[in-house]
C-alpha cells in the first residue's frame, strides 16, 4: 500500500506547482515589419526612367507585404512635366502586395514626361508606413495624329517659305535691315545670315509675300548700311556687327576683324539682289551700282597671307593672322574660292583653289556609305550645311571639275545623312525615315555641328528641308512629319524651330538666320531654280567657275 500513496502524493505536488504563476513575463509580440518597396516596373520592365512609352502604360509597385488599400489614393500622384495632375486608376495584385497604377482613358499626351510618385503616407495592412518615397517616370511616344489640317505638298512648301520668310522680314534689324544672328541677339547682326536674308527677300517677292517695291526699299536700307556704316577690313566684313552702328562685335577673342567666308555668303546675297533688280534706270540701277562698289572693294587676294597658295578665313587689324585658319575643302566654302577667282579686282589665280581648297585632290573620298558613293569630303559626309551654303547660289546641276560631279556630291551627301538616321545605329529615340537631318544647330546648353560622326541625338529641320533639291521624296516626307506630326512643338512664328532632341523632350526656342535662310532658298531652287538662275548668270560667278576649271551647261 505504501507505493501508491507515494505516487499520488507526488502527482498532487506536481499539479500544485503547475498552478502557480511564473515570475518571468512572456516576451512581447514582434513589431510589424516596415513596409518596403521591392521594385517598381512599367509594363513589366524595371525603371526608373523610360522613353517612348505608349498611352496605356501599367506601373506596378511590388512590396514586401500586404498594403492597406485605403491609404493608396492619398499616397499616390501622377503629374506631367508641368506639374499638372493626371487622372489615374488603382488596382491590386498578389494578395494586395502589388499596387497597380494605370492612367485614365485618354489622359496622356504625346511627347510628354510623366511621373508617378508614391509617398510615405502609404501604409501596410499592419499599419506601418512605407520606409521611403518612391517614383517612376516616363516619356510618352510620338503622337502620330495630324496637328494641322491637310493641305497639298505644294501649298505646304509655300507655307514653310512664307512663315520662315518672316524671320528676315518682320524680325530684321530695324535700323539696318540686316538679319539678326538669332531671335535673342538684340542688336547683333550677322553678315553671312544677311546674305541668305537678301536671297530670301528676292524669293519673297517672287512668291508674292511682298511687292517688288517693298523688297527694293528693304534692300536699299541694307546696302546703304553695308556701304556707308558697316566696318570693313580689306573690304571684307566681320562675322558679327552692331546693327545700329556697323561696328564689329568680336566672334571670339582673335576674331575681331574680317571673316572671308561670311563675306562670301554676304556677297552671294548681294549678287542675287543685283541680278534680280535689273531695271535699266532709276532706283534699281542705283542699287546695282552700290552693290558693285561693295563687291569691288573686297580684297580677296589679301587673304592669301603673303601670296600663299591658299586663302585664310580671318584677319584682324590688331591680331593679324592669329587664328591662322586655312580655308580648305571639302566643306561649305567652295563659294569663297569661286568669287575670289571671278572678282574683277583683287582676284586669285586658279592654283590657289587647286592647292588650297582642293588640296591637289586630297579632298576626294570615293568610299561608299550605306551603299552610296561619296565623291568628296569626310567619311559619312559631315554636317549637311556643307551641301547648302555655297549652293544657295551656285547651281550644282551638271557642274563638274577634275575632282567631282557636284550634283552627285550633294545628292550622295544628303542620301547618306538620310540613310544614317533611318538606320539609327546609336538607337536615338525618334530617328526614322521621316525624322532625319544632322547639321550645325543649337543643342541643349550649346551649339554643335551634328553629323553621322558627331551624332548627339539632335535633329535640325533645316538639314532635311534644305536638302529638298537633292532628296525630294525623303525631304518632303520629313517636312510633312515636322509640320503635321511634330507641328505642335516645332511650328512657330518664324517657321520650324532650330532643332530638337526627342529623347529629352527638348525643343529649341531659337531661330538662327543661317538655318532659316537655306530653307526658303533651297525650297525655291527646287521649285523654280530662281536663285540658281540669278547667280549662275552673274559675270563673277561664271568667270570664277571657268577660271577654276569647272564645266556646266550654264557656263
Amino acid at each position: 500500500m505504501t507505493r501508491p500513496i507515494i505516487l499520488i502524493g507526488a502527482m498532487l505536488l506536481l499539479v500544485a506547482a503547475c498552478g502557480k504563476k511564473s515570475s518571468t513575463p512572456p516576451p512581447p509580440p514582434p513589431a510589424p515589419a516596415a513596409l518596403q518597396l521591392v521594385n517598381a516596373t512599367l509594363n513589366g520592365e524595371p525603371g526608373p526612367n523610360f522613353i517612348g512609352v505608349g498611352f496605356n502604360p501599367v506601373v506596378r509597385f511590388h512590396f514586401n507585404q500586404r498594403v492597406d488599400k485605403a491609404t493608396a489614393n492619398a499616397a499616390l500622384a501622377m503629374t506631367d512635366d508641368g506639374g499638372m495632375a493626371t487622372a489615374f486608376g488603382v488596382g491590386w495584385e498578389r494578395g494586395d502586395s502589388t499596387l497597380v497604377v494605370t492612367p485614365g482613358s485618354n489622359a496622356l499626351k504625346g511627347l510628354t514626361r510623366y511621373s508617378v510618385v508614391l509617398t510615405t503616407a502609404l501604409k501596410s495592412a499592419a499599419g506601418t508606413a512605407l520606409d521611403r518615397a518612391a517614383s517612376i517616370s516616363f516619356n510618352t511616344r510620338i503622337d502620330s495624329t495630324a496637328k494641322f489640317p491637310a493641305i497639298s505638298n505644294d501649298s505646304l512648301l509655300t507655307l514653310v517659305q512664307r512663315q520662315t520668310f518672316r524671320y528676315f522680314w518682320d524680325f530684321a534689324h530695324p535700323a539696318s535691315g540686316m538679319a539678326c544672328e538669332r531671335n535673342t541677339s538684340g542688336d547683333l547682326v550677322t553678315s553671312g545670315g544677311s546674305g541668305f536674308g537678301m536671297m530670301a527677300i528676292v524669293t519673297g517677292i517672287h512668291r508674292g509675300f511682298i511687292t517688288r517695291q517693298q523688297g527694293l526699299a528693304r534692300l536699299q536700307l541694307v546696302v546703304d548700311f553695308l556701304k556707308n556704316k558697316a566696318q570693313r577690313f580689306k573690304g571684307a566684313y566681320p562675322h558679327w556687327m552692331n546693327g545700329n552702328t556697323g561696328v564689329v562685335i568680336p566672334f571670339s577673342a582673335n576674331d575681331n576683324g574680317a571673316d572671308l567666308v561670311e563675306t562670301s555668303f554676304l556677297a552671294m546675297g548681294l549678287i542675287a539682289a543685283r541680278e534680280y533688280f535689273d531695271n535699266a534706270a532709276g532706283a534699281e540701277q542705283s542699287l546695282r551700282s552700290d552693290i558693285n562698289s561693295i563687291l569691288n572693294g573686297i580684297e580677296w587676294s589679301w587673304f592669301r597671307k603673303n601670296n600663299e597658295q591658299v586663302l585664310y578665313w580671318h584677319w584682324s587689324p590688331d591680331r593679324g593672322w592669329a587664328i591662322n585658319l586655312k580655308i580648305q575643302g571639302w566643306n561649305e566654302c567652295l563659294l569663297t574660292y569661286v568669287l575670289a577667282a571671278g572678282a574683277t579686282q583683287h582676284s586669285i589665280p586658279d592654283t590657289v583653289y587647286h592647292k588650297g581648297f582642293a588640296r591637289d585632290g586630297a579632298q576626294r573620298n570615293g568610299r561608299s556609305f550605306y551603299g552610296v558613293n561619296l565623291p568628296l569630303g569626310e567619311d559619312l559626309g559631315g554636317p549637311l550645311f556643307y551641301s547648302h551654303y555655297s549652293f544657295l547660289g551656285i547651281n550644282p546641276n551638271g557642274l563638274q571639275d577634275q575632282y567631282a560631279d557636284y550634283w552627285a556630291q550633294q545628292v550622295a551627301h544628303s542620301r547618306i545623312n538620310f540613310e544614317y538616321c533611318k538606320a539609327n545605329p546609336l538607337a536615338r529615340f525618334g530617328y526614322s525615315a521621316s525624322c532625319w537631318g544632322l547639321t550645325a544647330s543649337d543643342i541643349p546648353n550649346g551649339y554643335t555641328a551634328s553629323s553621322p560622326r558627331n551624332d548627339v541625338g539632335v535633329i535640325a529641320p533645316t538639314a532635311a528641308v534644305s536638302s529638298l533639291p537633292y532628296t525630294p521624296a525623303q525631304s518632303m516626307e520629313a517636312i510633312r512629319f515636322f509640320y503635321y506630326t511634330l507641328g505642335d512643338r516645332l511650328w512657330k512664328d518664324y517657321g520650324f524651330v532650330d532643332a530638337f532632341r526627342l529623347s529629352e523632350l527638348w525643343f529649341a526656342s531659337s531661330f538662327l538666320a543661317i538655318d532659316q535662310g537655306p530653307q526658303i532658298v533651297m525650297i525655291e531652287n527646287h521649285r523654280s531654280g530662281l536663285l540658281w538662275n540669278l547667280c549662275s548668270r552673274a559675270p563673277e560667278v561664271k568667270a570664277g567657275l571657268r577660271k577654276l576649271g569647272f564645266t556646266a551647261p550654264y557656263l
